[in-house]
């Protein structure tokens, strides 16, 4: 039973009747189209998604940024209290200076050694440092005091 219709080469160029679905040289090419269902999914995931359909993984929901990263650690307060402490020791001839000092480092250095007991820095040693030197300076420049108003 032979068909009516004539074949048609599907692997055959289009051809001047044919419709063509490009665009021409030098004409906007229209977007690709989407599927009913949106693009998909990500293949690697957007921050807070967990990529190809499976829920965002722990520490995700409310949190900017990559799922599952910590924040970074603030280490600043120890590092202050050990420079500070260190400053207070070198110039403990500068008596009101090096116990203005060691008192700022002591405070800093403590402040930095609660933020590592919590978790937030990972710099324990260096604001017990901080603490140990402004304790040092304090006691220096206390001691120079007490040379300066006992000497003359």
């Amino acid at each position: 039973m032979p068909s009516s219709a004539p074949a048609v080469n599907p692997f055959a160029p289009p051809g001047p009747t044919a419709s063509v679905p490009y665009a021409a040289h030098g004409e906007p090419v229209p977007p690709p189209p989407i599927a009913p269902g949106g693009p998909g999914p990500v293949p690697y995931g957007y921050p807070g998604s967990g990529g190809y359909g499976y829920p965002p993984g722990p520490g995700a929901a409310g949190y900017y940024g990559w799922p599952g990263m910590q924040a970074m650690p603030s280490n600043g307060m120890g590092t202050a209290g050990l420079v500070l402490g260190i400053i207070s020791a070198v110039v403990f001839c500068l008596w009101p200076v090096a116990i203005v000092v060691g008192v700022l480092a002591v405070i800093f250095g403590a402040i930095g050694r609660g933020k590592a007991r919590r978790g937030e820095a990972t710099n324990p040693g260096q604001a017990l440092a901080g603490i140990i030197c402004g304790v040092a300076g304090v006691g220096l420049g206390l001691g120079m005091a007490a040379l300066l108003i006992v000497a003359p």
